[in-house]
């Protein structure tokens, strides 16, 4: 466990704002209603959107996003976790698909990172 601090969402080119930014404001919301009892190595996540693919299967309503995340002590800087996962969602309404994809992969950070609720 850490105690995570803030996070940066990145991606390469063509990736849709709206998703990232999506990303960006549910994670660091988390991050800000969430506290420790204990005291742990303090971390700053580099989120990754490495890839994403929309419209799959046969109603054209499910969409993957490769997520990569690096936690780098707040300390040293040196990245002493790391974590990669693929997120599915589905989306009927394709206008909704950036938004419902951004809570899916927030969610999943979450839990990985045992940070509080939605925070949204």
């Amino acid at each position: 466990m850490y105690d995570v601090r803030s996070a940066v969402v990145l991606s390469g080119p063509n990736m849709p704002a709206a998703l990232l930014s999506g990303i960006n404001d549910r994670v660091n919301a988390a991050i800000n209603v969430t506290t420790r009892d204990t005291v742990l190595p303090r971390v700053v996540l580099t989120i990754r959107v490495v890839s994403i693919e929309k419209g799959l299967g046969f109603q054209k309503d499910r969409n993957v996003a490769k997520i990569s995340i690096d936690a780098a002590s707040v300390e040293d800087g040196s990245v002493i976790a790391v974590s990669a996962f693929d997120v599915t969602s589905i989306a009927a309404d394709p206008k909704l698909a950036d938004a419902i994809l951004a809570d899916d992969v927030a969610a999943r950070i979450r839990s990985v990172f045992s940070l509080s609720g939605r925070g949204r």
